[in-house]
């Protein structure tokens, strides 16, 4: 049993250890709605550090990777209570405890970086938990690093902590080492509060990024560029504003939901689907053979995000000449790249899927093997996967990494027999009511505790 897993486990316990008994071979049927973003999530829980007003959040999904953050959050002093289904209400303390931060609950997610980007407005210097979140092997935080240096900011990564300091803040032009997510927020909510105009190229221009920019944007900082692989960020004195902020849809979770019905050959309407991003993953799948058709596109509560309702039919698939590769944002999303694996085991012929951004990732897709598919490891980052294959059912221990955790369910539901998935706390960090939504559209699955 491997390290990663081993800590997987030891990981549930502490949260509680949940399972889920999955009665596969079922045809998917019915309409859902897609949750609000994860991501976006985060990057508002964040960004709502720097407003000394009261933040008022809805769409805030009721998952692991939320209450790790708000678990944070309150230790240093915020007053964080949840008043509504998914509406959070944010009040800062005078001033914020540090030294009190919930360890635990930060080193468990890699969100707590984002904090950096804030807090520089706050102390002069101060460290972090380094952190973990999914085991998927390294991942550099260079472009954090090198981007926050330029606004004057040293960074030291420990094994345990990140230790930030600073003497005096300043404007800049930032070439972004990598177009990362994490990254481009960062440097986006510590330009909003240094006065004057920082300009960030190279920047990533995904969803929560830009759920992030009109956050700030409706605090009063000003941000050109939004969409686009250059921002122009015109950073004020102060953010201290009451403000009502409803967070947009989650693409990766409109994925899941197609490579669901996908997978198990069923017809599905996945609605409120943020379809700008989802565009390019649509082409591949309509080349793979997938027939669906896509409604008028509609505008999401924060009056700024496209939706459309998806439906999907049944079809024959095939394997595409080309490999499937996640790119940043507009290529096909890394997060939605995993979502291919179990496409592709029923699709006709041979896939390759290069997961070129973690060593460790691809080496979970192969655990499908155990539910009948035909993969084989090229090396930690390429998988071949013949199809299609007939899956069966199996007992797996969830690996410690979600979308790799996701797409074993998904298999799951394809696989004829009763499947176990053990120890689902990895899911459970980025998908609200999962079961309950999955059973909604015909799917047989039970929650139990081992």
């Amino acid at each position: 049993m491997s390290k990663e897993v081993i800590q997987n486990q030891l990981g549930a316990k502490l949260h509680g250890s949940l399972d889920f008994k999955i009665h596969g071979g079922i045809k998917l049927h019915g309409k859902v709605d897609t949750n609000y973003s994860k991501n976006g999530a985060m990057g508002l829980l964040c960004a709502a550090i720097l407003n000394k007003g009261k933040t008022t959040l809805n769409g805030i999904p009721r998952i692991e990777e939320v209450n790790r953050i708000v678990e944070v959050l309150t230790s240093i002093g915020f007053d964080i209570n949840w008043i509504g289904p998914n509406s959070l209400l944010i009040l800062p303390p005078k001033n914020i405890k540090l030294d009190e931060i919930n360890r635990a609950s930060a080193s468990s997610t890699r969100t707590i970086i984002m904090f950096m980007g804030p807090l520089i407005h706050y102390f002069d210097s101060f460290k972090l938990p380094n952190s973990q979140g999914c085991k998927m092997g390294k991942r550099t935080i260079s472009a954090h690093i090198f981007g926050l240096e330029k606004m004057g900011v040293k960074i030291k990564v420990e094994e345990k902590n990140y230790i930030v300091s600073h003497n005096k803040l300043k404007t800049s032009e930032i070439i972004m080492y990598e177009s990362g997510d994490t990254a481009a927020e960062n440097l986006i909510m510590a330009a909003s509060l240094i006065p004057g105009i920082t300009t960030i190229k190279f920047v990533s221009s995904n969803y929560m990024v830009q759920e992030v920019c009109f956050f700030l944007e409706k605090l009063g900082v000003k941000i050109e560029g939004i969409g686009t692989s250059t921002l122009i960020v015109h950073g004020v004195k102060e953010i201290n504003t009451d403000i009502e902020y409803t967070n947009s849809e989650d693409p990766i979770e409109s994925m899941m939901y197609i490579s669901a019905a996908a997978t198990t050959n069923s017809e599905i309407t996945v609605k409120r689907c943020p379809i700008d991003f989802l565009e390019l993953e649509l082409l591949k799948l309509e080349k793979m053979g997938l027939k669906f058709s896509i409604t008028k596109p509609y505008l999401a509560e924060n009056n700024r995000t496209k939706l459309a309702d998806i439906s999907i039919k049944t079809s024959k698939l095939v394997a595409l000449d080309d490999k499937i590769y996640g790119r940043p944002f507009p290529g096909i999303n890394i997060d939605n790249l995993p979502f291919f694996v179990p496409i592709a085991t029923q699709a006709k012929g041979k896939t390759l899927i290069h997961d070129w951004t973690w060593e460790n990732r691809a080496i979970y897709f192969m655990e499908l093997n155990r539910l009948g598919a035909d993969m084989v490891l090229a090396d930690p980052h390429r998988v071949f996967i013949d199809g299609p294959t007939k899956l069966k059912a199996a007992q797996v221990v969830c690996p410690p990494a979600l979308r790799p955790a996701m797409i074993i369910l998904i298999a799951m539901l394809a696989a004829e027999g009763v499947s176990v998935l053990r120890n689902v706390y990895s899911i459970n960090r980025g998908y609200e009511s999962i079961v309950d939504k999955l059973n909604s559209l015909g799917a047989r699955i039970e929650v139990f505790q081992s």
